[in-house]
């Protein structure tokens, strides 16, 4: 098994398929998008099946696959498809902003994957459309729906939290675990590289963090009660709505930090290995693997 210096087994590998996405989120990607890296400077499927299949044979258990957003990669069906096939590899997943997912809900799972993630901020369609600049929250649902549908369970709602934007919504997110056997997570907002001005009706860099104390002072009126959640590991802690459906979880990497169970490492796009979002230093793999 792949252990680091500090003994964390490390079995959770998060694969990018790609940098590009069809969303401008604010507190993502400026309104303009980034410049796109060339067709070859991407890994292709078979590269990031022979890295996954590798790491398989050192103990990666788990795999995620997230980008920008990996549905607008051509063909995905075919990367899951190609890595459920690998021996030991025990799950894959999908983080996604679900705008493509009702068309490929059943496709995706009938290729072998097991759940998905759903980037959803609030549940104002005016909104969700300022925040992402231009999506349609209507859309996002079909493909929440068609996701529970196709049986990919269990389904975590991610939701990033931002004090001035949707605070003042937790309450309505959380509730949406009294009727779906879903999570909702809210996490906190991660003020790095966030200082951009965000345009006109949103807060100033300054305002927009909002502790996981606070979030969780502002769930009190639900009486939650912290529960054992068995369902894949992860860096939530996990709570309840006594009588409720599914669950909600609270990540905190700025206030309450996680790193001591950390247990993943980070495929970027472009063939490069890195052990933290927050660290600058990765490990190049794709010209050793294009090398053979």
């Amino acid at each position: 098994m792949l252990t680091d210096r500090f003994e964390r087994v490390i079995n959770y590998l998060r694969v990018s398929v790609t940098d590009r996405c069809n969303f401008r989120c604010v507190y993502c990607m400026p309104v303009e998008g980034i410049p796109p890296r060339s067709h070859a400077e991407i890994l292709t499927f078979e590269e990031i099946t022979e890295i996954v299949r590798a790491g398989v044979g050192f103990g990666i258990r788990f795999v995620r696959l997230t980008g920008g957003e990996p549905m607008v990669r051509k063909d995905l069906v075919k990367l899951v498809r190609s890595l459920s096939a690998i021996p030991g590899l025990e799950e894959i997943s999908l983080t996604t902003n679900a705008v493509l997912l009702e068309h490929l809900a059943y496709p995706l799972k009938e290729a072998g994957l097991k759940r998905v993630n759903v980037s959803l901020d609030t549940l104002d369609p005016e909104k969700f459309a300022r925040i992402t600049r231009g999506g349609s929250l209507d859309t996002v649902w079909r493909g929440i729906q068609a996701a529970e549908a196709a049986g990919l369970q269990p389904i975590k709602i991610n939701t990033v939290v931002v004090r001035g934007i949707n605070d003042a919504e937790l309450i309505d997110l959380a509730r949406l675990t009294l009727d779906h056997p879903w999570q909702v997570r809210f996490i906190e907002f991660m003020p790095v590289g966030n200082g951009q001005d965000w345009g006109p009706g949103f807060p100033a860099a300054k305002h927009r963090y909002l502790p996981v104390s606070e979030i969780r002072e502002k769930l009190a009126a639900l009486h939650v009660e912290e529960t054992v959640y068995e369902n894949g590991s992860g860096p939530a802690r996990v709570f309840r709505i006594p009588g409720g459906a599914g669950t909600i979880g609270l990540i905190s990497p700025v206030g309450e930090h996680f790193c001591q169970s950390c247990n993943r490492l980070r495929l970027t796009a472009d063939g490069n290995l890195r052990s933290c979002l927050l660290h600058e230093i990765e490990i190049p793999i794709r010209e050793p693997v294009r090398g053979g």
